[in-house]
């Protein structure tokens, strides 16, 4: 039962303190520590794209947790859209902890 208008968006792919083999999907350089998936939705919103929050969902690798996802409108490759709201996010960040 594959969407294939949407993407799927996990916090790990943004989380500097996992490893690409633990999920994440952008550079370090790019990443921040333990991302909200609040923050995800504000940085995906930033950039005029549809979005929905399933926050009952856990990542496939650590089925344990429930760290929620969110449901993107594709408009773009997956790995573009991460990266932009890559971006986005490490500028949420830094204006929330100043």
């Amino acid at each position: 039962m594959r969407k294939q208008d949407k993407i799927v968006i996990w916090p790990t792919y943004f989380d500097s303190t996992k490893t690409r083999s633990e999920g994440r999907r952008i550079p370090k350089s790019l990443a921040v520590p333990s991302p909200k998936i609040s923050q995800i939705k504000e940085a995906i919103e930033k950039l005029d794209l549809q979005c929905e929050l399933v926050s009952d969902a856990s990542y496939p690798k650590t089925p344990w947790l429930k760290n929620g996802m969110i449901l993107v409108t594709k408009k773009e490759p997956k790995n573009a859209i991460i990266e932009k709201a890559a971006k986005q996010l490490l500028k949420i960040c830094d204006t929330s902890t100043k």
